[in-house]
């Protein structure tokens, strides 16, 4: 039987409550939600043994996720990943947007992105899934980027230990979308250790390859031969050693389209865990977490580097500025509409 817990999690500096909410199902899975960010705070789930453990990276109080640049497990918009020295061009007008990644990117939405706001929020739930919605208005000339855009983003839980992540968005002029969550996984469910263990599928024959500041140099290339080829189950941290800074790179989904394709997949050997990422976006990023660096997170965990995994379903990086690339231009007559879903079971 499924439910929800709703409660509060804590208060913005202005006093503003941010509310928590807990969906469980009869399988002993259960993911907590807050909407500061729209974010995923917590999912558990049992091993092969039966022992609950904690899977994502989060934050037990909300200064952390007001404070802290590593995302962990929010909704990222408006554009979700890299806008190359922030700068992009729609309508024959030019948009600068902030250089917040080491003043040469735009990364993850700006200095404030959807990650930082407090979404409405509702709940509802029946016998077979629970779900949440959050909604959010981003004002025109928001972070620099233009047109009114609302926005809608639901979490559904259901008795077949699938999370669905559903988004829709409309604009009252022509902009740019690119929406994803950035969670961190770690199936063992002891999060102080690294992910180089976990074997990771990917369901991508090609990759997007990067320069020294992580844009896209525009190229589509075979993942065979490489680092970057995970066609095949394989350790992270087999080939890890090979790439400068660590995988952080946008992998074509094969036969992407608009509908759910399985995207990767992620097994626990240990613990015997194992994600199902399925998407109808084209891209999904690839991120070991190369940056965490002594966080202390919820329950006093001490997080550090590579104690999770992003695998962030998108529309490509700076794909505004590359034609070749899926365009992520919205436009008022059409809504943005994006499924992402986790499947959670044991192997």
């Amino acid at each position: 039987m499924n439910s929800i817990k709703n409660d509060l999690f804590g208060k913005t500096s202005n006093g503003k409550k941010i509310e928590s909410f807990i969906l469980s199902n009869s399988k002993r899975v259960s993911v907590q939600l807050i909407n500061l960010g729209a974010t995923i705070v917590s999912l558990k789930m049992p091993d092969r043994r039966g022992q609950i453990g904690e899977v994502a990276l989060g934050f037990d109080n909300p200064e952390q996720y007001l404070q802290e640049k590593y995302y962990f497990g929010a909704t990222i918009g408006r554009f979700a990943n890299r806008i190359a020295n922030g700068l992009f061009y729609l309508d024959n007008k030019e948009y600068h947007l902030a250089c917040n990644e080491n003043g040469v990117n735009h990364l993850h939405g700006g200095k404030r992105g959807f990650d930082k706001v407090l979404w409405e929020s509702k709940s509802w739930q029946n016998k077979n899934k629970s779900r949440v919605s959050f909604t959010y208005i981003s004002q025109d000339g928001e972070e620099g980027y233009p047109g009114n855009l609302s926005l809608e983003v639901t979490y559904s839980l259901n008795e077949d230990n699938e999370l669905k992540i559903e988004y829709w968005a409309k604009t009252d002029k022509n902009t740019i979308v690119n929406l994803t969550n950035h969670s961190y996984w770690n199936l063992s469910g002891r999060l102080s250790e690294t992910v180089l263990n976990h074997e990771l599928t990917l369901f991508s024959n090609k990759y997007l390859p990067v320069d020294n500041n992580l844009i896209p140099t525009g190229e589509i290339r075979d993942v065979s031969g490489t680092p970057m080829d995970f066609t095949e189950p394989r350790l992270i941290g087999e080939g890890i050693g090979n790439v400068s800074g660590g995988y952080d790179h946008c992998f074509v989904i094969n036969n992407s389209g608009n509908k759910l394709n399985l995207a990767a997949i992620v097994h626990e050997p240990k613990s015997g865990r194992t994600m199902e990422v399925l998407t109808t976006k084209p891209g999904i990023q690839f991120y070991s977490g190369n940056k965490i660096s002594h966080v202390i997170g919820a329950n006093r965990v001490l997080f550090h580097k590579h104690s999770g995994l992003c695998l962030e379903s998108e529309f490509y990086p700076n794909s505004i500025n590359v034609d070749n690339f899926p365009s992520p231009i919205l436009y008022p007559d059409k809504e943005y509409h994006q499924v992402t879903k986790y499947r959670f079971f044991i192997k």
